[in-house]
């Protein structure tokens, strides 16, 4: 009987020892298990914040056309801008009819009738788009890219159009049927009535008619160290071992992953070689896969805009476009900063660049600066181009390091023809400037 007892008595305790094991691996019931294999991402500690991808695709630009070759120019975080893709996220555009490009006269259709114009850099493809928008797209229109929507009134017809353009080109489809009347567009039109009107050069980019008012603040920044990148980024950061570069970089590595911090430019560069080869990827899938992948390794500091780079069968490429109020923050050559990319196989990570410093919140100063616009920009542009084609004009920030913060300075960034950028910096505000207040119907882009 005794040895019957501690027999049970001896069960007993085993699936106690089995259940509490079970309880420490796998935690509560419903929660996220802390066993993964090596190509799931691990939930690590919290740096930064996490976003959706519907918070991180918006247009860059949004042209309000007027009629009469007048124009107004939108940026993200500007009211009207946030106003009017607000209203247009909750609008449904369905039963789409492809056209050809040659089918009809744009210039004319955008110097005569009253519309928005929103584009996209890069392009967005439909399955990512319809994750902001309401679209109902058929097989065909599923697969594209689209680079702009273009809704506006035919002016002669007395009808409203909705138009998406593939980012190749050469073809636009247009939503036969969407909850949009005229007069709902005339009031988004409206709403660029008392704006800073802006000129339509050689059908190419926009300039504004008098100098533009902006602001250079002073940002406060912090820095990621090597250690908490070592936290995010390897299974067991306590295996790692570290190899001095002659350039002065220092490399970690776990003997199948690298991670590469370059300490003059604040930067990082990981990669995974293991990453999953040819197999066939899903760029859509692959988005996704990068959006997550920053969320659990560093996550956002500011508002970021998807750009993609470029897909094929095997990888995608992914840039996330970091902004600041209403422009873009420049990364450049000589100072790494205001972008994150990365490179996905078969929705893994197989390199993971950005750098090391960090938006904070809140401003350490800010000061009025004055961009240059009407004939005094035209001739700079001419000063610039030396006779290139110009193909896009848009206000950006360029970073510079100054102790804790970071200064933000606007300047006009020109894209030429061939691919080549220049830029035209701001100048300090004066009394006796003439000014456009942009910034004052600006605010911070809550994306």
């Amino acid at each position: 009987m005794k040895e019957r007892l501690k027999s049970w008595a001896l069960i007993l305790l085993v699936a106690s020892s089995l259940i509490q094991s079970y309880f420490l691996i796998y935690r509560l019931p419903g929660s996220d298990s802390v066993l993964t294999s090596e190509t799931n991402y691990v939930k690590t500690e919290s740096m930064g914040q996490e976003k959706k991808i519907e918070k991180l695709v918006f247009p860059d630009k949004m042209l309000i056309h007027q009629g009469q070759n007048k124009h107004t120019v939108f940026y993200p975080g500007v009211a009207f801008y946030d106003l009017i893709f607000t209203r247009l996220e909750s609008r449904s555009f369905n039963s789409f009819q492809r056209r050809s490009i040659q089918s009809a006269d744009w210039a004319r259709i955008r110097s005569e009738n009253e519309g928005m114009e929103l584009t996209f850099s890069g392009g967005v493809p439909v399955s990512l788009l319809e994750r902001v928008m309401r679209l109902t797209p058929d097989s065909v229109f599923q697969g594209e890219t689209i680079n702009r929507i273009w809704i506006y009134i035919d002016e002669k017809n007395a009808k409203p159009h909705a138009l998406f353009f593939s980012a190749r080109g050469d073809v636009v489809y247009e939503a036969n049927q969407f909850d949009m009347t005229m007069e709902d567009i005339r009031q988004h039109v409206n709403f660029g009535k008392n704006a800073p009107l802006y000129e339509l050069v050689d059908n190419q980019y926009y300039i504004p008619a008098d100098n533009l008012e902006t602001v250079q603040p002073v940002v406060y920044a912090g820095l990621f160290t090597t250690e908490q990148m070592q936290r995010n980024l390897f299974f067991d950061p306590g295996i790692t071992r570290n190899i001095q570069e002659k350039d002065g970089s220092q490399i970690y590595t776990d003997s199948k992953r690298s991670l590469q911090i370059k300490q003059e430019q604040r930067w990082m560069s990981y990669t995974d070689p293991s990453a999953p080869g040819a197999g066939g990827s899903s760029s859509v899938r692959d988005v996704l896969a990068a959006v997550d992948f920053v969320n659990q390794h560093g996550g956002w500091d500011a508002s970021y805009q998807l750009k993609m780079r470029s897909s094929d069968e095997n990888r995608t490429n992914v840039l996330f476009q970091q902004y600041y109020g209403s422009y873009p923050v420049l990364d450049t050559p000589s100072f790494r900063f205001g972008t994150i990319l990365l490179e996905i196989q078969q929705e893994t990570a197989s390199v993971y660049d950005r750098s090391l410093l960090y938006l904070k919140g809140g401003e350490q100063s800010s000061k009025k600066v004055m961009l240059p616009g009407g004939e005094a920009l035209k001739k700079q542009l001419e000063a610039v181009a030396k006779g290139k084609t110009i193909r896009d004009l848009t206000p950006v920030y360029q970073p510079e390091l100054i102790n804790d913060g970071l200064k933000l300075v606007p300047e006009w960034r020109i894209t030429l023809g061939d691919g080549s950028v220049a830029e035209i910096h701001a100048v300090a505000v004066t009394a006796t400037t003439s000014s456009t207040p942009q910034t004052q119907q600006s605010q911070a882009v809550k994306k």
